[in-house]
């Protein structure tokens, strides 16, 4: 091809139907022309100066072109210069004579000129002044007929004024361009007017027009220097240019030039070969139409670097390195192509290289099986990789229909039994759900995803989940079987195009869970027994993940039940605290985050959070049993350290235990317990490695009080501290797990900086904080669950407490029943008092039989009644069943009778016994 391209290239230098004398066909032809290349022939001379500024050749015409435009040029610059100056001059004459007229139209003097009886004595030295002054070549005055009472010649005095008066004895000023006395002229014409509006007379300025179009004479010849200057600059510059051009194509005329190029034009792309010529930088300079289809080049590919046409690695490796090749075959997209490559700079030409690409039939179609049996592994390799990697049943589907497309077929389709989307292994299967579409198109008239698929017995898919094999239907216009599932559906999707279908169950063992299908339109053949197979093994790889996602869906759908079981499922009815909560649960597992809300004695309110370290059933369970230990823990009345080192034994306790099964141990958890008073407006905290507790003060100052951390639950052997808070009303207490402050991307100090912020702008109601927060702290993937309680505080009217001392005396007794009467009365709570005078008199008694000053008894009304009876003493009474001859020992059995519940509290000074009775 190469050797045809140079002996054409030869032959096109000469006249048409002049054959070529004495060429070497082993020679290299030269490129352009018939230029000595040192091998006999010889160059066509190049002409001189006389010749490049000639017409004939292609530099000569261009040299005359480019005169001819910069002539255009110049001619037009001077004629817009003239008409722009003379349109400048006057629109200036027509501005100067009006500014001029009403100036001496309006000055003192004038109008009472006009009324006198001689106004050109008064008016014509005046109005000379003034045109001398002024610069225009006459002022005018006259009367309302016209008649001039002063000109720049004195016999033009008393004769009638020359142009226009109509406009201005209507009251207007106006200009015009006229013949006048003094020859071609602007003139303005303004109206003098008495007080009362009336025109009394008229004043005309004007400039002759051979002063407005001075300027433009002015110009011109420098206007016109600058142009021959120009035109010798340009004709010098033309001229170089051409005798280069007129070098570059070897003195060929036009007709030559013309010629040559249809000829080689008509070579080039009508050769079966693509050819292709690449410069010395890797820059594509020209390809055939063979070329541009073997490559699959994009339209503007002549131009760009080959390293940009898409093409394949090594392909576009050889083309831009330039070396030779000899029949190389490359794989391009579904061609083979045998490549012969040489360079251009072998005998001094430009810097480059020549390809010539030819499409190897003969060895495609040897290899056709074996590219075949790639593509199909490939295929394979790709569902291996690209096929499960979630644990996430519906989208394991999607990656399988995806894979497939349109490598293998144009539509696939993925149907489960709804058992196995909710992580269930199905029995019977009547009826699918579409998990997954994908296709070429989207307007495939097949079932939607969502929708439901009522098996026909004697569809395809029905008796590929019968009987656990695959199901080939070539040809789906005459599948009765496949037809019957939906008659009207089948026939729209024969009409579509879709004409052969493969039916795979998605099987794991016994297990069937669904099937995938795949439907063949844009090729005209149908599967085949080989696609079968393929398709087979694609589906019995995908099935694997399915499953496995089937298996975590039912964990996790366990776990999450379980955990959301273990979880407060409605918070108990207090006075103290106002609570809202969230609880978003991990994406990655289920956490052992937890929360409760548990009413203590006396109106007071306790509020746990805790988290559990690790995730799944294990964590979820140990969370259980930490939420009922603490339920326990806080019905004995103990203070929040005090529960703390319960649950720390109790952890390290379950620790040992999952240590002797040989199962992996707790590494611990955390917990923060806060109990709040209503009536002394008092928090009691303490935590055990847990984030500390945030406090949002009602005036908008957020804080974390300094509450010592404590080691987390479950090493052992260090004790747990306290710290006292003094709450104001309207306060919220917010607690929370370190899943909502800490994050992989996020530090626990940047976490509690965005808490404050968030509290600090927030809705004080406890729901509204809930929100700002969460959506403040959005965790990107919840890689933890996360578990928030916001609590405002309420104060118990201090009108609502009564508290007395009472005197270690069993008279003090009868005392302290008739205030305790007085009180009740007060509150209108008449119906309680004799049971309460029951109650402060068996605990009173005992507080005094067996206890120990100082003796103080408190009675509360919140929504129940509480009566409280303190001592100092460290014992506790305890409910017996009296024997019928014991005096004694019957008290506590009135009052646990009487009372809806009651216990004992200690304290470091002493205990309290208190009772609860429900309101009337």
């Amino acid at each position: 091809m190469v050797r045809l391209l140079g002996r054409f290239r030869a032959r096109s230098t000469r006249p048409h139907g002049q054959r070529a004398q004495g060429r070497d066909d082993g020679a290299r032809r030269p490129l352009h022309g018939s230029a000595a290349d040192g091998r006999g022939q010889r160059r066509r001379p190049l002409p001189g100066l006389r010749s490049t500024l000639g017409g004939r050749s292609v530099a000569g015409q261009v040299f005359l072109l480019q005169v001819v435009i910069v002539l255009v040029l110049v001619v037009s610059a001077v004629v817009a210069l003239v008409l722009q100056v003379r349109h400048d001059s006057t629109e200036e004459a027509q501005n100067r004579s009006l500014a001029v007229a009403e100036t001496f139209a309006n000055a003192p003097g004038t109008r009472e000129a006009l009324s006198s009886s001689d106004p050109t004595a008064v008016l014509q030295p005046r109005a000379e002044a003034a045109r001398i002054q002024s610069g225009v070549d006459f002022i005018v005055v006259m009367n309302t007929d016209g008649i001039r009472y002063t000109h720049p010649k004195p016999d033009r005095i008393g004769k009638r004024f020359v142009g226009s008066l109509e406009p201005a004895l209507k009251g207007e000023s106006f200009t015009e361009e006229i013949t006048g006395t003094l020859g071609p002229l602007v003139q303005a014409v303004v109206p003098v007017k008495d007080p009362e509006g009336k025109v009394v007379g008229l004043v005309s300025a004007g400039i002759t027009t051979e002063k407005v179009g001075g300027v433009a004479e002015q110009q011109l010849p420098l206007v016109l220097a600058a142009a021959a200057a120009a035109l010798a600059l340009a004709t010098a510059g033309t001229a170089l240019v051409s005798r280069r051009l007129l070098r570059q194509t070897h003195g060929l005329g036009p007709s030559e030039m013309t010629r040559m190029y249809e000829h080689h034009d008509a070579v080039l792309h009508a050769v079966r070969e693509g050819v292709m010529i690449v410069g010395g930088g890797g820059r594509l300079l020209l390809a055939n139409d063979e070329a541009y289809r073997l490559l699959d080049l994009p339209r503007n590919a002549e131009g760009q670097d080959v390293s940009t046409l898409g093409l394949e690695t090594h392909m576009a490796d050889l083309l831009a390195s330039g070396r030779i090749a000899n029949d190389e075959v490359h794989l391009v997209g579904d061609r083979l192509l045998a490549v012969n490559q040489r360079p251009t700079d072998l005998q001094g030409e430009p810097s480059g290289s020549v390809a010539t690409l030819r499409d190897s039939t003969e060895l495609r179609a040897l290899s056709g099986r074996a590219e075949s049996a790639r593509g199909r592994l490939k295929l394979l390799y790709d569902a291996g990789v690209g096929v499960g990697t979630t644990l996430d049943v519906t989208r394991t589907a999607e990656e399988l229909a995806e894979v497939a497309v349109p490598r293998f077929a144009d539509f696939v389709t993925v149907d489960l039994a709804p058992a196995a989307l909710n992580g269930e292994e199905p029995e019977t299967v009547t009826t699918l759900r579409r998990t997954a579409f994908s296709g070429i198109r989207d307007d495939a008239p097949l079932y939607g995803v969502g929708e439901k698929i009522d098996l026909v017995a004697s569809s395809p898919q029905a008796l590929s989940m019968e009987s656990g094999h695959s199901m080939l239907e070539t040809d789906l216009s005459r599948s009765p079987g496949w037809q019957a599932q939906d008659l009207e559906g089948s026939a729209q999707v024969v009409e579509y195009g879709i004409h052969s279908l493969i039916t795979v169950p998605l099987r794991v063992g016994p297990l069937v869970m669904g099937v995938a299908n795949f439907w063949r339109s844009e090729k005209p053949e149908p599967f085949d027994q080989e696609e079968l197979a393929l398709a087979e093994e694609l589906v019995a790889r995908a099935a694997v993940s399915i499953d496995n996602a089937r298996r975590y869906t039912r964990e996790h759908t366990m776990a999450v039940t379980l955990q959301r079981s273990l979880l407060p499922r409605s918070l108990p009815e207090q006075s103290a605290l106002e609570v809202a909560y969230r609880y978003l649960p991990a994406q990655a597992g289920v956490g052992g985050d937890w929360f409760d809300v548990l009413p203590l004695s006396g109106s007071r309110v306790a509020v746990v959070v805790g988290d559990v370290v690790g995730h799944g059933l294990h964590a979820a369970a140990t969370m259980g049993r930490l939420r009922t230990a603490v339920h326990n823990f806080s019905a004995l009345d103990l203070p929040p350290d005090d529960i703390l080192g319960l649950l720390d034994e109790m952890v390290s306790r379950i620790d040992q235990d999952e240590a002797e099964d040989g199962s992996a141990p707790i590494t611990g958890a955390t917990c923060l317990y806060a109990i709040y008073d209503p009536v002394s407006r008092r928090c009691t905290v303490a935590r055990a490695g847990h984030p500390p507790l945030a406090v949002a003060r009602p005036d908008g100052r957020v804080d974390f009080p300094d509450v010592p951390a404590g080691p987390p639950l479950g090493l052992g052997g260090l004790p747990f501290e306290t710290a006292e808070l003094d709450i104001a009303e309207g306060s919220r207490l917010v607690l929370y797990t370190d899943g909502l402050v800490e994050d992989r991307g996020r530090d626990i100090d940047d976490g509690l900086e965005l808490l404050r912020t968030a509290l600090t702008g927030a809705d004080t109601s406890p729901q509204g904080t809930c929100r700002a927060v969460l959506d403040a702290l959005p965790p990107s993937r919840a890689s933890d669950d996360i578990a928030l309680i916001v609590a405002r505080t309420r104060a118990l009217d201090s009108g609502r407490v009564a508290e007395w001392e009472v005197p270690a005396e069993p008279a003090a007794v009868g005392r302290c029943r008739a205030d305790a009467t007085r009180k009740l009365a007060e509150w209108g709570l008449e119906d309680l008092v004799f049971t309460t005078e029951l109650i402060l008199s068996e605990l009173v008694t005992n507080a005094i039989r067996y206890g120990s000053g100082p003796i103080r008894v408190r009675l509360i009304h919140d929504r129940t009644l509480i009566c409280e009876v303190t001592d100092s003493s460290h014992t506790s009474p305890h409910l017996r069943y009296a024997a019928t001859t014991d005096e004694g020992g019957r008290g506590l059995y009135l009052i646990a009778q009487l009372t809806q519940r009651w216990g004992t509290r200690y304290s470091p000074t002493g205990k309290t016994i208190w009772t609860e009775q429900t309101l009337p």
